[in-house]
């Protein structure tokens, strides 16, 4: 699929470094004041960080405030399909013509940055650019040290589960890790937090003493649980009794809760009952646990009997959250499980797979168009923990192979570049 605007992004500043390249502060502000600083003339924002959730937690914010009839701004990434999924500008994706300006503009006063930073610069004067009433930050990776944390005041910040991820950049420990994400912690602005290891909730903590941020904790100032069909969320005044979010998977309910706790936490917006459930139930977001149901690619597991799922989450946390799912489809429904893993180079393999593995019957592991952990290295573990393991050249190949089982259920995951395959391939 043709990407004019990450052809431009590629031609005008290289290769994303958005991974593992410490974050230049002194020339992306210095761009940002050549450009009017556009990130000090913004509607409210909420930042977000976290390692699992973040882009689902937008979601379900977003889908709220648009129920209320609001303009939002967002940035998220990765991308599946095209660059421009990253930037929703007044609720609508941006087109080629005005990402690929906003990029020449960033580049003219710029032209040193890396391309992550020049598209959270893209960013900003998109957003500076058209009026809106809330904007929707994501980090591209940690927090204190990430491109997005230019942002001087946000309205609210938002962590959400901390987990292993990332370690040769963030650190090799949780507390590592969180020390980076609370860098998004601003004096005076609530923090909502999403449910955390002690080890994480502890680093939080200690850092929003020392600035003085309000915590708004899972568990502790509010709750979210699923009860009779319904997803409760409740703060110290208010309980909302809403219908289960139309994303897939218990660890959405979670996403669901906190984008609801953020959106109660006391700010500039009061949101009503039906807004709240109706955001909830709209929610989309494409490449977690989505179902493929209607082209050619999933068209023979599905003439089986069978289901396509894919799913881009890359870490051991993601991993759990996947095999939880599968474990509750196949209670409802039966069937066989077949994980078709692709994972990048420095990925926790054994984790991810130890993770899957109580649910999953058969792994297949394939290569990815990127640097990749070997499909071997892959089907071993998942051999050495008691699965039935296979190799394929390619997703098409694993695919066929995936079809010779009754009835499948094949759970495409490991990867955003896996998932950006299926997802291509889907389309007549």
């Amino acid at each position: 699929m043709s990407d004019p605007a990450l052809q431009a992004f590629e031609r005008l500043f290289g290769p994303e470094f958005g991974h593992g390249k410490p974050f230049a502060r002194v020339p992306l502000l210095a761009a940002l004041k050549a450009l009017g600083s556009p990130h000090e003339n913004l509607p409210p924002v909420i930042h977000v960080a976290g390692t699992n959730g973040k882009g689902s937690t937008i979601a379900f914010m977003r889908a709220i405030a648009e129920a209320a009839g609001l303009k939002v701004h967002a940035f998220t990434k990765p991308h599946l399909l095209r660059l421009n999924e990253r930037f929703v500008v007044a609720g609508e994706q941006v087109n080629d013509d005005a990402l690929i300006d906003a990029a020449e503009r960033v580049h003219a006063v710029g032209p040193e940055l890396t391309q992550f930073d020049a598209q959270v610069a893209a960013a900003f004067v998109l957003f500076d650019e058209t009026r809106a009433d809330l904007v929707l930050l994501e980090t591209g990776m940690g927090g204190r040290d990430d491109s997005t944390n230019v942002m001087p005041w946000p309205a609210l910040t938002v962590i959400t589960p901390i987990a292993l991820d990332h370690q040769d950049a963030l650190g090799g420990t949780l507390a590592a890790i969180a020390s980076h994400k609370a860098g998004i912690l601003k004096r005076t602005s609530p923090a909502i937090i999403a449910r955390q290891e002690d080890e994480t909730r502890a680093v939080i903590e200690a850092h929003a003493a020392i600035i003085g941020a309000p915590l708004y904790r899972h568990g502790v100032e509010w709750d979210a649980y699923a009860t009779n069909g319904r997803l409760v969320v409740q703060i110290e005044s208010r309980v909302l009794d809403l219908p289960l979010p139309t994303l897939h998977g218990a660890h959405q309910l979670d996403n669901a809760g906190l984008a609801c706790a953020a959106l109660l936490a006391p700010w500039r917006y009061n949101f009503s009952d039906d807004e709240f459930a109706a955001g909830i139930v709209a929610a989309q977001w494409p490449g977690r646990l989505q179902a493929l149901t209607r082209g050619p690619f999933s068209a023979p597991i599905r003439a089986l009997g069978g289901e396509v799922w894919l799913d881009g989450g890359h870490n051991t946390h993601a991993a759990y959250a996947l095999a939880n799912a599968l474990e509750e489809m196949k209670a409802r429904r039966g069937g066989v499980n077949v994980a078709i893993v692709g994972l990048r180079k420095r990925k926790d393999a054994l984790g991810f797979i130890a993770a899957l593995a109580r649910s999953v019957e058969h792994l297949i592991a394939v290569p990815l168009a990127d640097d990749h952990v070997s499909v071997h290295e892959i089907a071993k573990c998942g051999y050495d923990l008691g699965l039935e393991a296979d190799t394929a050249p390619s997703l098409a190949a694993a695919m066929q192979n995936a079809a010779q089982f009754p009835a499948p259920r094949v759970l495409i995951c490991g990867s955003f570049l896996l998932a950006a395959e299926a997802l291509a391939s889907e389309t007549p």
